[in-house]
């Protein structure tokens, strides 16, 4: 039978496999050579099952123990199932055979990196590496060990040795990225990048890279360019599609961005991600209804998108269904509690209803999450001052300003409640304070009360520091 299939082909090792459950169903003793052997472990690591390729291998080992390659197999499916003690032994036993086999070291660093023995972990790498043929990988795994223990600028150098000899890892690649990421070094990885692509032009990872790189540093023109070229260079690249969208929102080039954004349904399914992000276009657009219907269809992707929740909620705001509205950021704040932007849309939407403290709540909750949210400590305050609680409006206004001391509109603000208060010593001190940091900015006070306009001590100190400037 054996000459009628090629080495290593699928039906041989469906045969392989058949006739290893045969024995086992019969509890019986076949013998198999090692190739067959690996043919049936690979089958049951192909199905993710583990334990029957661990059983596998103990009778390779058991039929063939002097081949290294089963002890390795059976240490690396070991710590699969995090069994890492074990696998050292398995380890220790391979090491005895063949202790100048740099794969065994190598998976040696892997498993004690699981066990948290980096130093070890970096011993065994270091030691695989004046032994593999293959020190691409080496360098690979000791980027990871040292990103595990925070140590980002190792792990770049690491990266870029791996890199050296193989141009095209793309795990490497994008790892770099995450390291240059992750150290806000985007400049570097920008310099990086496009001295990768002078040697390799047509690699879209490294296009998308310095896509990324540019996109962080709001560079979105050059973005898109880099985008584009990854696009270029592999057509169905989805994730470039959707970032080259995003590049376009912060342009606010919504319909631009809806038509990209499009593009990635030819190439994968729809995602709850991308609905999402067409529903902001649409309701950038003040196209509600449609910016709510694909909202709707990211929500029924993911019920946990709170951030399609929230947008459902937007939408009818802006069209005054405000306990309608209510209800959707509610739903959003089921998901994420700790997001101050929903409790500022509810905030609002109470206040807007007439449920003055639930209201007044809300905006506690945002101005704890985000003390240095300028326009909700204003809209919080002016609840208080609206009902003539003129004490909390001003106790609300000095805790922002302890918040946010070079925010010129809370000194108006402020000032605007002390004179309001009757305290008028105090209303001109935080005046000459808010002048004294923008006096640009004085109108805020005219605004919020007009009658001041004709207050002449008032109108004398603003010219002093309009002169002044």
């Amino acid at each position: 039978m054996e000459e009628e299939f090629e080495f290593g082909s699928p039906e041989e090792q469906k045969q392989s496999v058949d006739r290893y459950e045969e024995m086992i169903r019969n509890d019986d003793q076949y013998f198999f050579d090692s190739t067959a052997f690996e043919g049936i472990i690979e089958y049951y690591i192909d199905k993710n099952d583990p334990i029957k390729a661990l059983q596998v291998v103990d009778y390779a080992i058991n039929q063939h123990p002097y081949v290294t390659s089963f002890l390795l197999k059976k240490a690396q499916l070991l710590a699969s199932i995090q069994q890492f003690d074990a696998a050292l032994v398995s380890l220790e036993k391979a090491e005895l055979l063949e202790p100048s086999e740099g794969e065994i070291h190598l998976i040696k660093g892997s498993v004690l990196a699981s066990l948290g023995s980096y130093k070890e972990a970096e011993d065994a790498f270091l030691y695989a590496l004046s032994y593999a043929e293959n020190k691409e990988d080496v360098y690979y795994q000791l980027s990871g060990l040292y990103q595990i223990q925070g140590d980002y600028n190792k792990a770049i150098t690491f990266l870029k040795k791996s890199l050296e000899m193989n141009m095209e890892n793309q795990d490497a690649l994008y790892e770099l990225a995450f390291c240059y990421d992750i150290l806000d070094k985007q400049e570097e990885s920008i310099v990086f990048y496009s001295q990768y692509i002078d040697n390799e032009p047509y690699s879209y990872a490294a296009w998308y890279n310095l896509g990324n790189a540019y996109h962080k540093l709001t560079r979105f023109e050059e973005a898109i360019d880099a985008y584009d070229y990854a696009i270029l260079i592999k057509e169905n690249f989805a994730s470039a599609y959707f970032n080259k969208g995003n590049a376009l929102v912060n342009l606010d080039k919504y319909s631009e961005a809806i038509l990209v954004y499009k593009q990635t349904f030819e190439y994968e399914p729809p995602n709850a991600d991308t609905y999402c992000a067409m529903g902001e276009c649409y309701e950038k657009l003040e196209q509600m209804d449609t910016a709510r219907d694909y909202y709707k269809k990211a929500v029924k992707l993911d019920n946990t998108m709170a951030d399609a929740w929230f947008g459902i909620g937007v939408t009818l705001d802006f069209e005054e269904r405000y306990f309608e509205s209510l209800h959707f950021y509610k739903k959003a704040l089921e998901i994420d509690d700790e997001n101050p932007d929903y409790w500022f849309a509810i905030a609002d939407a109470r206040y807007k209803l007439g449920q003055i403290e639930e209201s007044e709540a809300a905006y506690s909750k945002v101005v704890e999450l985000n003390p240095t949210d300028i326009e909700a400590w204003l809209d919080f305050s002016s609840i208080y001052f609206e009902q003539k609680k003129y004490q909390e409006a001003i106790e609300t206004m000095s805790e922002a300003i302890k918040c946010n001391p070079e925010a010129a509109e809370l000194y108006y603000r402020l000032v605007a409640y002390l004179f309001a208060n009757g305290q008028y010593n105090d209303a001109l001190n935080f005046l000459e304070l808010g002048l004294a940091i923008s006096p640009d900015k004085h109108y805020i006070l005219f605004d919020y009360l007009p009658q001041l306009q004709g207050n002449q001590i008032i109108v004398d100190i603003i010219k002093k520091y309009s002169s002044d400037k």
